[in-house]
């Protein structure tokens, strides 16, 4: 090796660890379940026992009912630290967004507005939402039984424009609310382009369907539909912390913050149009098991909303909101939740009268938790990252790493097409592109976070050397070059679009 090229790998090589250790000041910090306990520290310690691995959590409130007892408590941190420190501490009372277990407030409304005689089963939305337009009449015929089962052949959410959809894509990715202006209104209005499916009659989860019961449900009260639930569930259960935050309404005080398992933070879910699927609800472990224990004993408003009555397929039955399981012969009553950053479940046992509520203020299921607690044994593995993503994450690491270390080295290497600045340029774009995707979505809590460092470090590193022998290289060295300059344009101006949202949405 020449003296020159030996002095160029060595410059490569310190900007490739100056560049891996600056990486780490900005590598993403996986959640990890704290060691905090607060509340009953033999359910804590119960609750740990049944953890085989606390990455992706970071904390969680749970509550226990079993021999006319209820056990409270918390665990791990409500916040995210600073530089993977312990943030403030899970309380039993600390609220966190439900979710979709809203959804089983909806169908206790329905059940309730049955058993007072102001609506029935089989009630349609053009008898519940007069005036309402539908494009397809078989929708305006859907019964409201029909939407509390997911049986209406609705899909799972409304459609909506391609502006609205990248909007929502966006939001997922960034962890804003991808919901976002998805007022009542709008609901309504999207009525108006809706159709029944083929699996009109079977039981297909949409959260479309239910926050059109809420809506119908608060239509035919005439009153808003947060208001209706305060009214008819929460204030007759004694659920004083539980309500929603919509439309921009500050969360209570104290509450969880979200995010994914990989630590990305994200923001509450406040769409008013879907708060009969669940959207804006907030509760607490003690709330949620007063309201287990009510449906056990038969005395919530609604409770009959939990009597299975519909096939929902894997040993599922559905009523009115409410799932019921059967598992090795043992029935469990449940449902869960999840929001952008939150994991909700509640079940309990009819025959034992035991019931669980497990809240969780990051994307990582806690079903199995909840199950587990009531002595039910699954073989759920969806504790962990699902393997396409960490596949991907892996994938994209390698690409952002290795793809401006192989265009350097081009025409060193028999098998390596020669180098140009035009594909110096594209690698390191490319690479740039591979990272900041890889940092925002990665599977952080199964992927070792240090790998993000490394990559980096040989991005850059790659990067460098490449530079080094730019003034020997040639703009172009093959291919058409308008293919080749329209190939690069649209490469820079993809990562430079990512970059911008990213810094903007930071």
């Amino acid at each position: 090796m020449s003296p020159v090229r030996t002095r160029a790998v060595v410059v490569a090589t310190v900007v490739a660890v100056v560049g891996g250790l600056l990486a780490t000041l900005i590598a993403p910090w996986p959640a990890r379940l704290g060691d905090a306990d607060t509340g009953d520290a033999a359910l804590a310690a119960e609750v740990r026992a049944v953890i085989d691995d606390p990455a992706g959590l970071r904390g969680l409130a749970v509550a226990r009912v079993a021999d006319g007892q209820v056990r409270t408590a918390g665990l791990g941190d409500r916040t995210p630290g600073l530089a993977g420190r312990p943030g403030e501490p899970v309380t039993p009372d600390t609220p966190f967004e439900i979710g979709s277990i809203g959804k089983t407030l909806t169908g206790m409304l329905l059940a309730d507005q049955i058993a007072d005689g102001q609506a029935t089963a089989d009630t349609t939305l053009t008898e519940a939402l007069p005036g309402q337009e539908f494009g397809d009449p078989a929708v305006g015929e859907i019964t409201l039984a029909e939407l509390a089962s997911h049986r209406s052949g609705l899909p799972r959410l409304p459609t909506v424009g391609l502006t609205d959809t990248l909007a929502m894509s966006l939001g997922a990715l960034r962890g804003t609310d991808p919901y976002a202006g998805l007022d009542p209104d709008r609901m309504r209005a999207a009525l108006v382009s809706a159709r029944v499916g083929d699996g009109y009659g079977d039981v297909s989860y949409s959260n479309f369907g239910t926050a059109l019961l809420g809506i119908a449900l608060a239509e035919r009260a005439g009153t808003s539909f947060p208001e209706l639930v305060e009214r008819e569930i929460l204030d007759p259960l004694g659920m004083a912390d539980t309500g929603y935050a919509l439309d921009g309404a500050a969360v209570a005080d104290g509450a969880a913050t979200g995010s994914t398992a990989g630590g990305r933070s994200t923001e509450p879910w406040q769409a008013s149009g879907l708060a009969g699927a669940g959207i804006g609800l907030w509760s607490t472990a003690p709330n949620l098991a007063r309201l287990a224990a009510a449906l056990r004993d038969g005395t919530a408003p609604g409770a009959d909303a939990a009597s299975p009555r519909f096939d929902a397929g894997d040993d599922s039955r559905i009523g009115y909101g409410w799932f019921t399981t059967s598992y090795d012969g043992r029935e469990i009553v449940w449902h869960n939740g999840g929001t952008g950053g939150f994991r909700s479940y509640v079940g309990y046992d009819p025959a034992t009268g035991d019931a669980v509520v497990v809240l969780g203020n990051t994307d990582r299921p806690v079903d199995p938790i909840g199950l587990a607690l009531l002595g039910v044994t699954t073989d759920d593995d969806s504790t962990g990252a699902r393997p396409l993503m960490i596949g991907i994450t892996v994938v994209l690491l390698l690409a952002g790493a290795v793809t401006p270390v192989l265009t350097s080295l081009g025409g060193r290497r028999r098998w390596l097409p020669a180098a140009d600045r035009l594909k110096l340029v594209g690698a390191a774009t490319t690479a740039l592109l591979y990272l900041l995707i890889v940092h925002l979505a990665g599977a952080w809590s199964e992927v070792w976070a240090g790998w993000w460092a490394l990559a980096v470090g040989l991005a850059v590193g790659g990067t460098a050397l490449g530079t080094l022998h730019w003034q020997h290289l040639p703009v172009i060295g093959s291919g058409r070059p308008w293919l080749r300059w329209t190939g690069l344009a649209t490469t820079v101006t993809v990562t430079a679009l990512a970059l911008a949202v990213t810094l903007l949405l930071s």
